[in-house]
């Protein structure tokens, strides 16, 4: 089993997962031409995509939806509210609606030799949904766009192997930037991103010993840096209540613009 973000950020999104025999999207925010270099980069192309998992229907995680489906026919798996959005999307041109496919938080659902389980997040969105997918004794997740964490979060994303989350945001870069009162307030809300010291807090509650591979994913462009991030996560990991230390794990920030590095399971 192996993950790589080919691009996460405010701007657009999209991770592969994929065994030897299946192979997926988490979102497709970015444009067609990035996706396939991506998976040209890992020795793939589009027509090897068995499915697309969609989280919700903003632009930077739906954008490279409809060229994706036009040209190689790939089921899309998301929650039917988000569905019901995605239809409603005159950008994303002309495609066959058939390939859409209904899936409901909190049950499984199998492509290929993958098993799914979406499970719900607080956005301001129809239906968000997070994925963890699993191949095997293997586990990974894929968990941006929440606006806070509880304990539901924390029991869908313990025993991992590899986990993308997201932190969004510096609370002080915030605060302090140009963005309007009311979407600074989005932002920080129950239905906003996950701040840098709150993905660091959610990690004290799920690291384990088989934790492989931590990246730190969405990061703002305004609001936040790659640098920040990781000392800010760190720093709520190692003054955590956990038993072990950032040191003991591999965190590293995927990059808006480029690919991360391939995490083999």
């Amino acid at each position: 089993m192996r993950m790589v973000s080919i691009a996460s950020g405010s701007s657009g999104n999209c991770i592969y997962i994929g065994s030897d025999k299946t192979h997926i999207l988490v979102d497709a925010g970015i444009s067609n031409k990035r996706i396939q270099q991506g998976l040209n980069d890992i020795g793939l192309k589009g027509g090897d995509v068995d499915g697309i998992l969609i989280t919700h229907e903003h632009s930077d995680h739906i954008k490279g939806l409809g060229v994706l489906a036009r040209k190689y026919q790939v089921p899309i798996y998301a929650t039917r509210e988000t569905l019901d959005e995605i239809r409603s999307k005159s950008s994303l041109g002309d495609y066959d609606r058939e390939l859409l496919h209904p899936v409901c938080p909190d049950v499984d659902f199998v492509v290929g030799d993958l098993t799914v389980k979406p499970f719900s997040i607080d956005h301001d969105a129809a239906n968000p949904v997070a994925y963890r997918v699993q191949c095997g004794e293997r586990s990974v997740a894929v968990a941006t766009d929440m606006g806070h964490y509880d304990q539901y979060i924390i029991d869908h994303l313990r025993d991992l192997d590899a986990l993308l989350l997201e932190s969004n945001h510096d609370v002080r870069m915030l605060e302090s930037g140009p963005y309007p009162y009311y979407l600074k307030r989005r932002i920080r809300g129950d239905h906003g991103h996950l701040s840098n010291e709150n993905a660091g807090r959610l990690l004290n509650c799920i690291l384990h010993d088989r934790m492989k591979k931590i990246l730190l994913g969405h990061l703002s462009k305004e609001n936040n840096y790659a640098e920040l991030a990781y000392e800010t996560v760190r720093l709520e990991i190692d003054e955590g209540d956990c038993p072990y230390g950032a040191a003991d794990f591999s965190i590293t920030v995927a990059g808006r613009d480029q690919m991360s590095e391939i995490v083999n399971l």
